[in-house]
């Protein structure tokens, strides 16, 4: 939105420079982001009468002016070919400088003496897309009538300053002039003086008929006729005024409604009455199949979710977003009907990006506009119009059908100084609110305010809050400490072992991917095996995004394949998210956390030494390392089948007999179908179950200050008996000077019995206050010994 200073001024008698009230607006929460001096450089280019017009005696391209600039006549070779006696046109003298710092002085063309230059509109600064086409090539024709002598500056307003604000989205109401207006004059304590927009005494019938069938839509439509007008060109002030504001100069019609829509922010349309049919204005959604030519010359094909302005014979108009070719202004015509309405901000939004239309009018009404202004904006550009285009005003048709109503919020002045954190006198608070344009009542709770509804971002105390600090001033609130009841910060047990999860596996060289939740059917059921127990969604993007997922995998997989495709042959990923379950009766989804892992070929050799695949028991170990380092058992592995996974290389991972998750090799035929050579390992682990038997935070200890003793045993057992059983055994016996136990060896051959097999452990035993004697230690391995072969029946091993 851009404010010209002068036009600003017209509304608020503020004296400050536009830098002094850009700076203040800023504070004041209306971003200005920055100024533009239009005139800024400009010097000695006047207004001057074409007197003549001959042509170059010695080049065909040229001509040769006469000019009266004020009082002197001046010589002027130009090569511009819209030139004609008569004109009125930009004259730079000798020392004269132009827009971008170039300086004009005589000189002479092909052997006559240049006294002068006439200027174009770029010349002066103008942007060429401001500039009417015929405008935009060859010296700018200033109107008829425009005095001459007089700086160009003045005649054209380029001594004005122009403010470029950067609205939020909730601050419609200064996208205009008198919007900012209202403002400056709360900011600086000023009188504010409304636009005039007083019309002579209407009498007898508005000759036209306002209909609103979707009253949701369209709150308020205001139907102003004019009678025996006549188009034609706008006066220069008036054209000015709106190339400032970045609007282009179109006729004296056109340019009223877009000076009133800058002005006052009630976007307006101008419909040629007599091209139009039926005595009705309707405004209706628009019928399926229906199309519209728009201003732009474009056909447009509407929906019924569209709302459109009509008369008897069909769609005119785009409801706030664009007029139709059909009933524009042209220049013969006499009547018009000047709209002016209160369009639904979403429908418009809707609308607009549909058609890939956006204008100042759209971006008005997709912020909201007032109901209660409709009348008057009509009225204002009537006011305006009637001494350009003459003619005669009909009275207004109006349809209003649910008036706007004033919010009433109640506001506790000490509420306002709790919120603020300052002691703002009442006096001033109310003289704040007031200038804001509200009323303020009291009563029994404090007060009664009554917000303006051109403020309908104002909808609580608050809010009202806000409004005080802003016009207080930000810069006067104390730096002040903030005081009140403090909880200890920190991350809760469930963040601290996602934390310590993430950190172990990206420690031992995964890399961790984040996934959509959202996965194709095929590529979910590939995992789960599941039809039509899926939770599928209503619009989804794609097919690739239809369901939910109810496993991490499929997401993993795909990182996998996008990577083996780019001839990564090596890579393992991990990823802590949620899965979605169906839950009975159409509820919410069941939402529960997961860890998952899957790899494929071989660990890289610069992580330690050699290259170990990425299979079954690597993963297994991984999981194991998971259940370590949150401080849980070791959980059971059993041999089992799931979708997708290579039968007889598949477990299910229990957690005190509590199924805990699964892991595996993916199915060969599978990889095949995804074009994957070699193994592909996956782990996924229910989180939901880990942490419920979590005994709590883990405990770090220092390193041991004293050396371990370490003691290799081999036992012979059946082959029916798991090692795990063995090494429980080996726990619970060797005592609390037994540190840790492994398996290192396993060993079926001629030295042992047939249905026998030897198990080789590793046995670290430490003291934590001492270094241990041989008897202390060979005490605990025969512990040990003794119990293995109770329990087990376990012999050593010769």
């Amino acid at each position: 939105m851009r404010v010209s200073l002068n036009w600003l001024r017209e509304f608020v008698p503020v004296e400050a420079t536009a830098a002094e009230l850009a700076d203040r607006l800023t504070m004041a929460g209306v971003a200005v982001d920055t100024v533009l001096y239009p005139g800024a450089g400009i010097r000695n280019v006047v207004s001057g009468r074409l007197l003549a017009v001959d042509r170059h005696p010695d080049a065909d391209r040229l001509f040769v002016c006469r000019v009266a600039a004020g009082g002197e006549e001046l010589a002027i070779v130009t090569g511009a070919d819209n030139v004609a006696v008569g004109q009125i046109v930009p004259v730079a003298l000798h020392g004269s400088v132009l827009a971008g710092g170039k300086t004009i002085k005589q000189s002479k063309l092909r052997g006559i003496v240049s006294q002068g230059m006439l200027c174009s509109g770029q010349e002066l600064g103008l942007e060429s897309k401001l500039l009417a086409p015929e405008e935009q090539h060859g010296i700018l024709i200033l109107p008829p009538g425009t005095p001459v002598g007089v700086p160009i500056t003045e005649l054209m307003g380029l001594d004005d300053a122009v403010l470029v604000l950067d609205l939020t989205p909730n601050r419609g109401d200064c996208l205009s002039v008198y919007g900012v207006a209202r403002e400056v004059a709360a900011l600086y304590g000023l009188p504010l003086r409304p636009p005039d927009q007083t019309l002579p005494c209407t009498e007898g019938e508005a000759g036209i008929r306002v209909t609103i069938e979707d009253p949701a839509l369209c709150r308020r439509y205001v139907a102003r006729p004019l009678t025996g007008i006549k188009i034609g060109p706008s006066p220069l002030a008036l054209a000015q005024r709106l190339r400032l504001a970045g609007v282009r100069a179109i006729n004296n019609v056109v340019d009223v409604t877009n000076y009133v829509m800058l002005e006052l922010g009630q976007p307006l349309h101008a419909f040629d009455a007599r091209r139009l049919t039926g005595g009705v204005i309707g405004v209706r959604r628009a019928r399926a199949g229906e199309e519209i030519t728009s201003l732009d010359g474009i056909r447009r094909q509407l929906t019924d979710d569209m709302l459109v302005i009509a008369d008897g014979g069909g769609a005119v108009a785009v409801a706030g977003v664009m007029g139709g070719l059909d009933s524009e202004i042209i220049p013969e015509t006499q009547d018009l009907i000047l709209e002016s309405a209160a369009f639904d901000a979403v429908s418009v939004r809707r609308t607009s990006r549909v058609l890939g239309l956006r204008s100042e009018a759209s971006q008005r009404f997709e912020k909201g506009v007032d109901p209660a202004g409709c009348l008057f904006a009509a009225d204002r550009a009537a006011h305006l119009l009637l001494p350009l285009v003459g003619g005669t005003v009909r009275p207004a048709a109006d349809s209003y059908p649910a008036p706007a109503k004033s919010r009433v919020i109640v506001l506790r002045p000490a509420r306002v100084n709790d919120l603020l954190g300052v002691a703002v006198p009442e006096e001033e608070m109310r003289n704040i609110l007031t200038n804001l344009g509200g009323e303020v009542h009291p009563d029994e709770a404090g007060w009664l305010v009554k917000v303006p509804t051109y403020r309908p971002d104002l909808t609580a105390e608050c809010d009202l809050a806000e409004e005080v600090a802003r016009l207080f001033g930000y810069m006067n609130l104390p730096e002040n400490m903030p005081e009140g009841p403090t909880t200890q910060g920190g991350l809760s047990k469930m963040e601290r072992s996602r934390r310590l999860l993430a950190n172990l596996l990206a420690g031992g060289g995964l890399r961790e991917a984040v996934t959509m939740s959202m996965v194709s059917r095929g590529a979910l059921g590939a995992f789960s095996g599941e039809g039509d127990g899926v939770l599928a969604l209503l619009n989804p993007l794609s097919e690739e995004q239809a369901v939910l997922r109810t496993t991490l995998l499929p997401g993993l997989t795909g990182v996998l394949l996008k990577n083996f495709h780019r001839q990564v042959r090596d890579m393992a990923v991990f990823e802590l998210g949620r899965i979605f379950l169906p839950r009975a009766g159409g509820k919410l989804p069941v939402e529960g956390e997961r860890l998952a892992v899957e790899a494929m070929g071989s660990t890289p050799g610069h992580w330690q030494p050699g290259r170990r695949p990425y299979d079954f028991y690597y993963l297994k170990g991984l999981a194991l390392a998971v259940f370590r380092v949150l401080g849980l058992p070791e959980p059971e592995m059993l041999p089992s089948t799931f979708p997708a996974f290579h039968p007889g290389r598949t477990a299910s991972v229990l957690l005190d007999g509590t199924p805990a998750g699964f892991l595996g090799e993916l199915h060969p035929s599978l990889l095949a179908e995804w074009g994957l050579t070699g193994p592909v390992a996956a782990l996924e682990l229910d989180l939901a179950v880990l942490w419920g038997k979590a005994s709590g935070s883990l405990r770090y200890r220092p390193w041991a200050r004293v050396p371990s003793v370490e003691r290799d045993l081999a036992v012979v057992v059946s082959r029916t008996v798991p090692a795990g059983a063995v090494l429980d055994v080996i726990r619970r016996s060797g005592g609390a000077l037994l540190q840790s136990a492994s398996l290192f060896d396993v060993y079926e051959g001629d030295k042992v019995a047939p249905q026998a097999r030897s198990l080789a452990f590793k046995l670290v035993f430490r003291a934590e206050d001492r270094t241990l004697t041989d008897e202390e230690v060979n005490g605990a391995v025969q512990n040990v010994v003794s119990g293995l072969a109770s329990e087990l029946q376990a012999k050593l091993r010769r």
